[in-house]
């Protein structure tokens, strides 16, 4: 059964002025307005969620997501999970796209966890995670487990 996740992106400005605005918002019924713009090397608002933000946070949620779903079902208890994820823009062929996205969370497990178990879950994660399945960058994943 498919799932479906609409979502609204408006944009006001004139493309005939070369200073035009990049910035723009994307809402959803129920949930808080989400301020978009492109990445300041193409003229946009640093203050804004860009394009490559997003992509990079979709994949690192959605990994941390289903990990814990992971670890839940196999009665491993993590505590505290803090990615400093990143995603890469670059130009490959004359292509430019994002080629890679570094995931490298700290995962906080209880006293005498095994950090082999908690390491193949992570790993199994990419396996299952929607957002990169859904995608053909490279995904980087260097996680460093550390007891509470």
């Amino acid at each position: 059964m498919a799932h479906r996740y609409p979502l609204h992106l408006s944009w006001t400005g004139n493309t005939l002025d070369a200073t035009y605005s990049r910035s723009g918002t994307v809402t959803n019924p129920g949930k808080h307005p989400l301020s978009v713009s492109s990445a300041p090397e193409y003229a946009g608002d640093p203050a804004r969620w860009n394009p490559e933000d997003l992509l990079g946070s979709a994949l690192s949620t959605c990994h941390m997501l289903t990990f814990l779903a992971l670890c839940a079902k196999a009665k491993v208890e993590v505590v505290d999970y803090k990615d400093q994820a990143e995603a890469v823009l670059d130009t490959v062929d004359k292509v430019t796209r994002i080629t890679q996205v570094h995931l490298r969370p700290v995962i906080r497990v209880a006293r005498g966890t095994s950090m082999a178990k908690v390491l193949d879950l992570f790993e199994k994660a990419h396996k299952y995670c929607f957002v990169a399945n859904s995608v053909t960058c490279e995904a980087v994943l260097a996680p460093r487990v550390v007891e509470a």
